[in-house]
C-alpha cells in the first residue's frame, strides 16, 4: 500500500506478528530518518511492535532538505493554528491507512513526536473519535489551548517529557500542558530533565520505552 506521507518503516525481525504501532513525529526541519532513531533501542524491548516515521507534508522552508508540520516563518497565532490544523487532517489520514495496512486499532498505536512533532501528537491524539494507546511527547506544547479545549474527544493518556535548559521551546510550555490535561481529566506524567536541551536524551528515551511498555501491556 502506498500511504500520503513518505515514511521510514521498520517491522519487528523475523516476520513476527505485528500487535502495536509506535507513529513517531519528527520536529521542524527534520525528517523521518531523523527521528526513527529513536527506535534503534526500542525495537528490542517491543519485537511485535512496527515503528512509522513519516516526513511532514511539506518542504521546511528555512531548511529545503527537512519537512515541516507546519510554517513558522510567520509570527501569527491564527496562521499557525490554522496550518497545524491542515496538518492534523493529513495525519489523519495516514494514521488510517496504518491502521488498515497493519490491521490495528487506535488503543494499539502510540502516537509519539518531538517538538512540532509532539504538539501534533498532542493535537491528533486528544481529537480523535478513539482512544489511543498513550501519546509521548518531547520538548513540545500545546499550540493552542483554547481551541484544543473546543475540540476535545478523548483522554488518552499522555507523557511529557522537557530539558529545563530548552532555549527552542522553554520548559515552562510543559507546566502549561500538565495543567491543561489535569484540568481536562487527562492522565498525564511529566518528567523535566535537568541541564538538558533541544533534544532528546537517553534517561528520556528509557523513561518514554518504559511507559510505552506498559501501555500496550495493558491493552
Amino acid at each position: 500500500m502506498t500511504f500520503c506521507l513518505n515514511s521510514v518503516i521498520i517491522k519487528p525481525e523475523n516476520r513476527k506478528e505485528i500487535k502495536n504501532a509506535v507513529i513517531l513525529l519528527h520536529g521542524y526541519g527534520g525528517d523521518g530518518k531523523d527521528i526513527s532513531m529513536v527506535s534503534l533501542n526500542w525495537k528490542r524491548h517491543m519485537p511485535n511492535t512496527v515503528f512509522i516515521c513519516p516526513d511532514g507534508h511539506e518542504t521546511c522552508l528555512i531548511n529545503p532538505s527537512g519537512y515541516q508540520w507546519f510554517d513558522l516563518t510567520k509570527d501569527d497565532p491564527v496562521y499557525i493554528l490554522k496550518q497545524s490544523i491542515k496538518a492534523e487532517n493529513k495525519i489523519q489520514k495516514f494514521i488510517n491507512e496504518i491502521k488498515q495496512e497493519f490491521n490495528l486499532t487506535n488503543d494499539k498505536i502510540c502516537l509519539s513526536g518531538f517538538s512540532q512533532g509532539c504538539m501534533m501528537s498532542i493535537n491528533v491524539g486528544l481529537t480523535s473519535e478513539e482512544k489511543y494507546s498513550c501519546i509521548v511527547g518531547f520538548s513540545g506544547k500545546i499550540i493552542d489551548q483554547n481551541n484544543l479545549k473546543i475540540r476535545l474527544k478523548n483522554s488518552t493518556s499522555t507523557l511529557l517529557i522537557h530539558g529545563d535548559a530548552d532555549q527552542v521551546v522553554p520548559s515552562m510550555h510543559l507546566l502549561e500542558a500538565k495543567d491543561f490535561l489535569i484540568r481536562n481529566s487527562i492522565d498525564v506524567q511529566t518528567l523535566l530533565i535537568k541541564n538538558c536541551e533541544h533534544h532528546i536524551p537517553i534517561e528520556a528515551s528509557s523513561t518514554a520505552l518504559n511507559y510505552i511498555l506498559k501501555k500496550f501491556n495493558n491493552c
